[in-house]
């Protein structure tokens, strides 16, 4: 061994002269036992495809064939090679001056040189690897942390020379060669050797690839590896490389199913990227869009609420198609303009719900989580959904087989709070002028519960308008508004409800004399517009509680009415049960029990037992102690919907029922028919029949 000389490139070194004859022989007599000792559990492709990395002195590859040792080697050093097409062997060997890769391996790849390596003082050893990525047709050297890349890929191959296995390793003549031998991190021979050869097999690398792909980023990863552009077709999936340069405009692309699906049948996808991928001072890169057929790749999935396609709980499932969309050494989130994406995918049933949903790759890598956070669904057709994502990653449109809480009659119930709610409206506003009237013509002491009335009408004003506006800004404004708008709402109704708990004890106040003075308006505007209006605040510096809120019709599950509220979050669902159930329960039950106290405390006056009067007295108590919002606690059993339908006729008409009342006591006022009995009453009845009266 010692002493040999390289010829010229492209001719074989002294190294393999002699020993070509026993080489070939030696091949021969293995043949056998190397078939036997060959691994079934390798995967023949999917390893040969994770991401390249090309940093300073290291690299991170787990591909088809991966050599690694250590080169003992003399003063000077080369690097040479002869590469052909075909699939037979690959030949590693190694003497005093030569590191030499030799065979018939490659697709399309012809190559023969020399390298000449920096030289040392005195013999060394080198740490050395050899990588060939099949489905690439690439093979590298790796020296002392130096690459070279003695072939290059111009495309996904689709005939390719993979599955190699090690064949002979030939004991070294001399002091040189090659020790701690490893494939694939598993240690062949610690002892020095003078080549080793690896044996291949043909495949269709597509194929083949589709079949044992363990994940699906892989196919992302050999697309930026490959370093082609457009479109590349593969059974599992089609893959779009794109270039993003400095003053990237937006691009369309439409993605489709493998050919080999019926076209009347194919599934699709249309993509549209945003300008904002590629910002003013940003340099340019590489995008990859892959749309996924296979969804077997993202097998063991469950939605961020627990649920999986089979556990019982209504389950979901996910639509055939899944875009994976990456940009090449970025994490992009929170979009400035959303990524949007219409899915063509197989028809759904007007009982079945569509959502877009994203794979949360933070979580657990074995376990896929589909989340909705960040993606909104704005069209749903029976074969067509449309998402918007203001974030990169991989996405799906889910379809839940149990969407959950669904409302009867919505469209009836929709137009017929809408409507009642313009008439309250604008009784509210004649209310306000009226009580305004009222309350510069009665005596100083008989004006404390004129200002609470009229903070009650304010109060609904702002919650009908808001609620009229809402369904309009939910499908028309941006999410930011309707965090807005939803907000607002939120402080409308909590308002509403603090000025009829407010109506509650003032009510009590008057029947039972606990304070002398009554409160004055400043802390009574604090309580019922000031404190909804902290709580309020504090939960907008919450993220993920107002925004577009859905509402689901049970006769077609796909066309949602949207609306500026709380969300279906898990900061919102809580949040709503104690802000707005917890307190309506508390305005609800506070005002039954000063009504019961009201009527045992004026039941024996003459006066109340006027048909009229008795009626008249319940009623408006009932209006001013907000009462008619626990009809939205029935909302339960068979006679929900009949529950359902009058809490949004009388709640919806409540802001008229007040001005109706306020006209009727007036009117009876003038008419003698309370003014009379006062005169004659207790102090106690006189208070309540200027309550009654204003």
């Amino acid at each position: 061994m010692k002493g040999m000389s390289l010829n010229k490139a492209g001719k074989e070194p002294d190294l393999f002269k002699g020993e070509k004859g026993a080489f070939k022989k030696g091949v021969k007599g293995h043949s056998t036992a190397m078939e036997r000792g060959k691994s079934k559990g390798v995967l023949e492709l999917a390893l040969c495809l994770a991401l390249l990395g090309l940093g300073a002195g290291e690299i991170t590859r787990d591909l088809d064939l991966e050599m690694c040792g250590t080169w003992i080697h003399g003063k000077s050093r080369n690097l040479w090679f002869d590469v052909r097409r075909g699939c037979e062997n690959v030949t590693i060997a190694a003497n005093e001056t030569t590191l030499s890769v030799q065979g018939k391996i490659t697709a399309d790849c012809e190559n023969s040189s020399t390298i000449p390596l920096p030289g040392t003082l005195r013999d060394g050893e080198s740490p050395f690897c050899v990588f060939w990525d099949p489905l690439l047709d690439r093979l590298q050297v790796d020296i002392d942390g130096g690459i070279h890349t003695l072939c290059r890929t111009s495309a996904l191959q689709e005939s390719c020379c993979a599955s190699l296995s090690l064949g002979v390793n030939i004991n070294p003549s001399g002091r040189y060669g090659i020790k701690d031998g490893t494939q694939k991190g598993d240690v062949i021979t610690k002892n020095l050797q003078e080549y080793y050869a690896f044996f291949g097999e043909k495949k269709n690398c597509k194929k083949d690839f589709c079949t044992d792909l363990p994940s699906a980023d892989l196919v992302e990863q050999a697309a930026l590896r490959s370093g082609v552009l457009g479109q590349v077709d593969l059974p599992c999936a089609q893959i779009s490389t794109h270039k993003l340069e400095k003053g990237f405009q937006g691009l369309n692309v439409t993605m489709q199913a493998p050919q080999t699906t019926p076209l009347e049948n194919r599934l699709s996808v249309l993509v549209c990227l945003p300008p904002s991928l590629v910002s003013s001072e940003g340099s340019e890169a590489t995008a990859v869009l892959t749309y996924y057929t296979k969804i077997t790749l993202f097998q063991g999935w469950v939605l961020a609420d627990g649920r999986g396609p089979a556990d019982g709980r209504g389950g979901a499932r996910l639509l055939n198609g899944v875009l994976g969309i990456s940009v090449e050494n970025r994490v992009v989130s929170n979009l400035a303009d959303p990524v949007k994406f219409v899915f063509r995918h197989e028809p759904v049933a007007k009982n079945e719900s569509t959502r877009c949903v994203f794979w949360d790759t933070g979580k657990d890598p074995g376990k896929v989580t589909w989340r909705s956070e960040g993606c909104d669904t704005h069209r749903r057709e029976e074969k067509e959904t449309e998402c918007h994502c203001d974030h990169l990653t991989y996405f799906a449109v889910l379809v839940e087989l149990n969407p959950g809480t669904t409302v009867d009659h919505l469209e009836a119930l929709t137009f017929i709070t809408c409507a009642g709610c313009a008439v309250s409206l604008c009784s509210c506003v004649a209310l306000i002028i009226l009580l305004t009237r009222a309350l510069r013509r009665l005596r100083v002491n008989d004006k404390s519960s004129i200002p609470i009335h009229r903070s009650l009408a304010a109060a609904l004003v702002l919650l009908y308008t808001l609620f009229v506006l809402t369904g309009v800004l939910a499908n028309v404004a941006s999410e930011p508004l309707c965090r807005v708008v939803g907000a607002a709402l939120h402080y409308a109704l909590l308002s509403s409800f603090s000025w009829m708990a407010i109506e509650v004890f003032s009510a009590f106040w008057l029947v039972h004399l606990l304070f002398e003075v009554p409160p004055s308006l400043l802390r009574l505007n604090l309580v019922g517009f000031g404190l909804p209006a902290v709580l309020v605040i504090v939960l907008v510096c919450i993220n993920d509680v107002y925004g577009t809120q859905r509402i689901v019709p049970s006769d077609d599950i796909t066309n949602p009415y949207k609306m500026c509220w709380i969300k279906d979050s898990s900061w919102g669902r809580p949040i709503h049960f104690i802000t707005n159930v917890s307190f309506l329960v508390f305005v609800v039950f506070s005002g039954l029990i000063m009504l019961v106290l009201v009527l045992r405390k004026v039941q024996t006056l003459e006066e109340w037992r006027q048909n009229r009067i008795s009626f008249l007295s319940i009623w408006g108590l009932s209006l001013l102690f907000g009462c008619t919002w626990g009809l939205g606690l029935l909302n339960f059993g068979p006679l929900s919907s009949v529950a359902l339908f009058f809490f949004c006729i009388i709640n919806s008409l409540q802001g008229f029922f007040l001005m109706v009342r306020f006209i009727l006591l007036d009117w009876m006022n003038k008419r003698g028919s309370v003014m009379d009995s006062s005169s004659s009453g207790s102090t106690q009845h006189h208070k309540l029949q200027e309550q009654e009266k204003i």
